[in-house]
């Protein structure tokens, strides 16, 4: 028996990193997955973004361990197409009963060209977005809430924007006030939908060995030009720099299983100690 036997699992940024790891975690118990992702670069986003191949092997790995995955290549900032993959999702699956909002893009760039473009791609993406995932996903779930059907949903925010770290920079500004709020959002939605049996809760992740970190080469001279930044990213546990991204999945794992039956409108800080740490 899995811990989520019988889930239907709707992520955002599935094609590789946290989103992956989710996935496959979540089939690992019992979930068959729908999971979109852009599937194309951003030009603003100094890195290469996760690909139309990355996303088929997401699915494979999914199948893998036994389950079955939809996958749609959409922007969540085009509130149509979102809809119309979550709606395909219930289609195949017969309902969805789980939302995780994760895609993101980190726009740290020494080299921005324009602090306003980078500030309102960032807020669309990481804002925007979220908003756009509960909102195409709450009248189902709330249906199925007025059946006495539970959902979950868990959005991803980030340790650099509970922390209030940033350096002026449009992309900066952009990816702290974005992650600060979404935990608005995230309290919002649960004092919202509670009645209807749905929790709503947040993860904030630290460093994570994901590739928009691992294969970022400019974040690395941001961090390089802002000393004060990459010494306030540090974790408090000695040997851990970053953690994985299983490591979060696992943190979710515990929100959306019987673990976690009473958390709702909390925060889980996935951070080695970095909120604590002087």
């Amino acid at each position: 028996m899995g811990k989520l036997d019988g889930r239907v699992v709707f992520i955002t940024g599935a094609a590789r990193g946290q989103g992956r790891s989710h996935a496959v975690r979540f089939a690992e118990e019992g979930a068959d997955i729908v999971g979109i992702d852009i599937c194309a670069d951003i030009d603003v986003v100094p890195y290469k973004l996760g690909t139309a191949d990355d996303l088929a092997e997401t699915a494979r790995l999914v199948e893998k361990a036994g389950r079955s995955m939809l996958t749609r290549a959409v922007d969540v900032r085009d509130k149509e197409g979102l809809q119309a993959a979550f709606d395909a999702g219930v289609e195949r699956f017969g309902h969805i009963d789980t939302v995780i909002a994760n895609a993101g893009v980190i726009l740290s760039n020494t080299q921005e060209r324009d602090p306003a473009e980078a500030f309102r791609v960032g807020i669309d993406i990481m804002l925007v977005g979220v908003w756009n995932t509960f909102q195409v996903a709450v009248p189902h779930l709330i249906e199925r809430g007025k059946e006495g059907h539970h959902g979950n949903i868990i959005a991803t925010s980030s340790m650099a924007g509970l922390l209030g770290l940033g350096n002026g920079k449009g992309g900066d500004d952009a990816y702290g006030t974005a992650k600060l709020a979404v935990i608005g959002l995230v309290k919002q939605y649960a004092n919202y939908l509670a009645q209807y049996h749905v929790r709503v809760n947040g993860v904030a992740p630290t460093n994570c060995a994901t590739p928009m970190v691992t294969e970022n080469p400019e974040l690395f001279n941001v961090l390089g030009a802002y000393p004060n930044l990459a010494n306030a990213m540090q974790t408090l546990l000695p040997d851990v720099p970053m953690i994985e991204p299983r490591d979060v999945s696992e943190a979710m794992l515990f929100l959306l299983s019987d673990s976690g039956r009473y958390f709702t409108g909390s925060v889980l800080n996935v951070d080695a100690g970095m909120a604590v740490r002087r």
